[in-house]
């Protein structure tokens, strides 16, 4: 099972949601793919066990071999290649490694290099968590191919939660596609419903059930609740604006360890999801012998 955290924004308290939930299910695991800026290790605090490289493969040119025949750009379909006639310039960050070049150039005059595009991480909290998250090296255009690498530490035996990056980006997309369910995570602000909005076009777009946890509560801003009402969008957990939470996060203490009837409400959170992604599949069930018969 595995259960993604996004939010339209950065600030809405989602890697605090995210590890609360993995926090309160047994032998779980927590897999970070904010990999510009993770910060599950702040709150989870795991010893980690191992470090290893994730590269990206990008073409060599062998100049002895290389004629500038333009095979190589014609079947770029990103772009990423340009004949100089006297060079072929890479643009890097624009190179999506899909070995295309390599394979249709006549003269083999291609070979793919790795270059590293940051580090995964493995470890373990104290109470069992099993942990992972990307740490992206500054100054790489793109996040995904490390997303990527990361999600496959999913464990399909456990109970997987995985932080999203904030936004609605393609690294969200990729973090969240292919969830059992995602939470997605807001605030009482303007700029809060304003964000979610386009995170729950995403969600439905790419076709992954989702419900709201509203942080930071503010039963004043009304306009939170008449959105979610008027698209019958599930809120699944109201937290509220309380200075004791922020305190505890501050000094990296879980609230949900710092509050029993926080840690009650996140207990009753994963029991609702996980009847849901069990409704969910026995509706999909269902379609398919209909379309069947």
């Amino acid at each position: 099972m595995t259960i993604s955290v996004a939010s339209g924004k950065g600030g809405t308290g989602k890697t605090t949601v995210a590890a609360s939930l993995a926090s309160v299910i047994p032998q779980s695991v927590y897999i970070d793919c904010d990999v510009e800026e993770p910060n599950g290790h702040l709150m989870l605090q795991p010893k980690f066990a191992s470090e290893e490289s994730v590269n990206k493969l990008l073409p060599k040119i062998d100049y002895d071999k290389c004629d500038f025949c333009g095979k190589c750009i014609e079947v770029c379909e990103f772009n990423a290649l340009i004949n100089l006639k006297f060079e072929i310039l890479l643009f890097e960050e624009m190179c999506h490694s899909c070995g295309a070049c390599e394979y249709f150039c006549p003269q083999n005059a291609i070979t793919e290099i790795p270059k590293e595009l940051g580090k995964l991480r493995s470890g373990i909290t104290a109470n069992g968590i099993k942990f992972y998250d990307g740490l992206l090296n500054i100054g790489e255009a793109t996040a995904v191919p490390l997303i990527k690498r990361v999600k496959e530490k999913i464990d399909n035996k456990s109970i997987n939660i995985i932080d999203s990056p904030p936004g609605t980006s393609c690294s969200m997309v990729e973090t969240v596609k292919n969830s059992d369910f995602c939470l997605l995570v807001t605030e009482s602000t303007p700029f809060g419903l304003n964000d979610l909005k386009l995170a729950v076009d995403v969600v439905k777009n790419i076709n992954v059930p989702f419900g709201v946890v509203i942080n930071k509560y503010d039963e004043t801003f009304t306009e939170m609740e008449q959105y979610l009402t008027e698209n019958h969008i599930k809120v699944m957990l109201r937290i509220p604006f309380d200075r004791k939470i922020a305190e505890a996060y501050s000094n990296g203490i879980l609230p949900v360890n710092n509050s029993d009837k926080l840690r009650s409400e996140f207990i009753g959170l994963v029991d609702t999801i996980k009847k849901k992604i069990k409704s969910n599949g026995t509706q999909m069930t269902q379609k398919k012998q209909i379309f069947a018969d």
